[in-house]
């Protein structure tokens, strides 16, 4: 890994302390061959290069309690807890995504990418499998380096100078529900807390630039409700062809969950879609969220 004039290359990077496999051409990778409650500092520093380049990494047959996912984390970044999702008791950086054997809905069924409506949007999420279904909820993840490289050069600068309008809570929500709401309705799938006075709508550019690769992506995911100084109804149509647009099949990989896996992504440059095709199982996930910085 090289750096100059603050870009990070991967033109020359080789991984030799662990097994690396990538999972499709736009991004995704599995690596086997480390446990991360014993990482040296060098295999520490290739796994991140490892991120960087691959955007998505599924770490396979690992053994974490929740505070030994939060010292993982912390490895990473300062550890971001959720304003809206309820925590797990005792540890209030992680909550618990879980679907039961009686339940249809799932969470997280949209392209998004984590925290979009914070100032400083989540820097990586981080999921570890407690429980999965024999077959299904597997993960899709899309890269915004792609959504952004594929666009005509007309659109790149249409788009060069705009920022988009980003709500936690909206009600632009298939349900057509706020988060209280749906849970009060019975069709929520997370306990929810009340934010108090954290900041739940954030502006933030269309292009943005990722700090660590120097890369432009297209910032646009599922919170993204209007663009700044226009209304919804003007920015519907625009809107609706870039989410389409990023999510495009040949801008994924998807990940199959297994029982100690943990994937971590990186929410500057990818979305993800939780698949839901897997009814009358169990799947139950522990979540972790490292801060970010603010988009430019």
């Amino acid at each position: 890994m090289t750096e100059a004039a603050g870009k990070v290359s991967f033109e020359d990077r080789t991984y030799d302390r662990f097994e690396l496999n990538p999972i499709a051409g736009a991004l995704g990778a599995e690596i086997v061959g480390v446990d991360v409650n014993n990482l040296d500092d060098e295999t520490f520093d290739d796994l991140y290069a490892a991120w960087l380049q691959y955007q998505v990494l599924a770490i396979r047959d690992q053994k974490l309690t929740p505070e030994q996912q939060k010292e993982f984390g912390r490895r990473f970044g300062e550890l971001q807890p959720h304003v809206f999702n309820k925590s797990i008791e005792g540890h209030p950086e992680i909550t618990e995504i879980l679907k039961t054997e009686n339940e249809t809905l799932n969470n997280g069924g949209r392209w998004h990418t984590d925290q979009q409506y914070r100032p400083e949007p989540a820097k990586m999420t981080m999921l570890y499998a407690h429980e999965m279904p024999p077959h299904g909820g597997d993960t899709s993840f899309s890269s915004t380096y792609r959504g952004y490289e594929t666009l005509s050069d007309g659109m790149k600068e249409t788009l060069a100078g705009l920022k988009g309008i980003n709500n936690g809570d909206s009600k632009n929500h298939p349900s057509g529900l706020t988060r209280m709401e749906r849970q009060k309705a019975g069709v929520g799938t997370i306990p929810q807390i009340d934010p108090g006075d954290a900041v739940t709508i954030s502006e933030h550019p269309i292009i943005r630039t990722h700090p660590e690769t120097g890369r432009k992506v297209l910032y646009v995911g599922s919170h993204t409700e209007r663009i700044a100084g226009w209304t919804k109804d003007e920015s519907a149509a625009l809107l609706d062809y870039l989410k389409i647009h990023n999510g495009q099949l040949h801008h994924t990989c998807r990940i199959k969950w297994e029982v100690g896996t943990i994937t971590m992504w990186d929410n500057r440059c990818c979305l993800h879609f939780a698949l839901n095709d897997y009814h009358g199982y169990r799947r139950r996930v522990h979540k972790l969220l490292i801060k970010g910085d603010v988009p430019f």
